[in-house]
């Protein structure tokens, strides 16, 4: 089989092009606009005919598309978010029309939870910020084609490599500078939001079912850790990890997410179903991870962590 990753240098892109290509029978092909890239591919300017070429010489049995951006002003979100996917369904229906695509889209997509009752996959799409809203936009191009295509809605991802742009990787950072000093101040803001967090090797895992499951499979599957977790707990856990010795303070409010949006879980028993997946790791695992491998530099089109 050989399947091409799109988006492989960044942060989710990696861990998925590590566990597909321990896949027996696979042949990995990496895209994106590395040098060091196997196949050129940048979906945010390629026409849709180059990309078919590009599609055609590859002959991939399976895409997975993990190419993306989460920060960056809206033309940069919808270019990379909302273009690329459209631009990879015309290319993949020219070129590749048997292929099977998997997509990585955000539980962003959803905005705010209601009543803190899980969010299934067919609750209504209220996107607060300009990335959730990219993001729906590319999940809506992706199940609204005719190829044989798969959408794996992601929580907030968190575990080794989790880049200092997201909460999980600054604190990390924060920590690490702080080292054992135990007059240290770690300033944040609040951190009372609740969040769904999800270990980025269960999300590569959940691809690999993807990839080599049996068709038909739903058009859009939740992947989260199944449970809404304070993001003061995390980082809490995650100072407990590296023995800080020093104060936490909660400075005015958070993220403009995490006031608009202050409760969020996905229910993730359609994944189970259709997949056989479930998480793996818990959050203390994953953040013991974290915390081992340190951090990975920010990449603006580095598709991992939405802004907590």
């Amino acid at each position: 089989m050989r399947i091409l990753v799109l988006g492989s240098t960044g942060y989710l892109g990696a861990h998925v092009a590590e566990r597909l290509g321990a896949l027996r029978g696979a042949r990995v092909l990496t895209g994106g606009r590395s040098p060091a890239a196997d196949v050129s591919v940048d979906l945010a300017t390629d026409s849709a005919d180059r990309l078919a070429g590009t599609l055609a010489s590859v002959a991939p049995d399976a895409v997975v598309n993990c190419a993306g951006a989460t920060g960056g002003d809206p033309v940069t979100l919808a270019e990379a978010n909302a273009r690329g996917p459209a631009v990879l369904c015309t290319a993949m229906a020219l070129a590749s029309p048997s292929a099977r695509l998997v997509h990585l889209g955000s539980a962003a997509e959803y905005g705010p939870g209601t009543g803190r009752v899980p969010t299934s996959e067919s609750a209504a799409t209220h996107p607060l910020s300009a990335y959730g809203a990219t993001k729906l936009a590319g999940t809506v191009t992706v199940s609204a084609s005719a190829l044989d295509a798969l959408v794996l809605r992601v929580g907030n991802p968190v575990g080794p490599g989790a880049p200092p742009a997201g909460l999980p990787g600054r604190v990390t950072r924060l920590l690490r500078e702080a080292g054992s000093d135990p007059d240290a101040v770690l300033r944040l803001g609040d951190l009372s939001a609740y969040r769904d967090f999800v270990d980025a090797r269960d999300v590569a895992r959940a691809v690999e079912r993807a990839v080599a499951a049996p068709a038909p499979l739903p058009r859009v599957l939740n992947i989260g850790g199944g449970g809404a977790v304070p993001v003061r707990h995390l980082v809490r856990t995650l100072a407990d990890i590296a023995h800080f010795a020093g104060r936490i303070e909660e400075q005015g409010a958070g993220s403009a997410r995490s006031q608009q949006v202050s409760w969020q879980c996905s229910d993730i028993s359609a994944a189970r179903t259709a997949l056989g997946w479930r998480p793996s790791y818990t959050l203390r695992e994953s953040l013991a991870a974290l915390w081992s491998a340190g951090t990975r530099p920010p990449s603006p089109r580095a598709e991992g962590e939405p802004p907590t």
